[in-house]
C-alpha cells in the first residue's frame, strides 16, 4: 500500500505531532512562573513578568472597557477582552503575570489572558 519512504514521512508527522502535544501538556502542567521574572522599574520591554501585591487604584477606561491597576506603585493594563467580567476593588491583593512595555514613557505590565489574575486571600 504505502512505499517506505512515504511510511517514514508518515512515523515522522506522527512523532513529531506526539512530541508537540506533549511539549504543549507539559509547559501548560507546569505555567509561566518558570518563565517569569519578578517586576522591577528596571524590567526591559517584552520580559514575562510577574507581580503580587494589593490594588491601591482601579480605572476603567470609558470608551473601551480597559481596566488600569496600580499594584504597589506599578502600572497593570487588562485589556477589555481579558478582564471579562472580573472585578476588582482597591485593597484586594492579587498577582499577575504580563509583559512588560512602554506607554507614554511609562512602564506598565500588559496582561495577555484571563488566567493570568489571581484574587490572593
Amino acid at each position: 500500500m504505502f512505499e517506505h519512504q512515504e511510511r517514514t514521512a508518515i512515523l515522522l508527522l506522527v512523532a513529531v505531532t506526539v512530541c508537540v502535544i506533549a511539549a504543549h501538556l507539559v509547559l501548560g502542567a507546569i505555567g509561566k512562573q518558570p518563565f517569569s521574572s519578578g517586576y522591577s522599574s528596571s524590567s526591559p520591554d517584552g520580559q514575562l513578568v510577574f507581580l503580587q501585591g494589593t490594588i491601591d487604584q482601579v480605572t476603567v477606561i470609558k470608551n473601551g472597557g480597559h481596566i488600569i491597576l496600580v499594584i504597589d506603585n506599578a502600572t497593570v493594563f487588562i485589556p477589555a477582552q481579558v478582564s471579562g467580567k472580573m472585578s476588582y476593588a482597591k485593597g484586594q491583593n492579587v498577582s499577575v503575570y504580563g509583559t512588560v512595555q512602554t506607554y507614554q514613557g511609562e512602564k506598565e505590565i500588559v496582561v495577555g489572558s484571563a488566567e493570568d489574575i489571581r484574587f490572593v486571600t
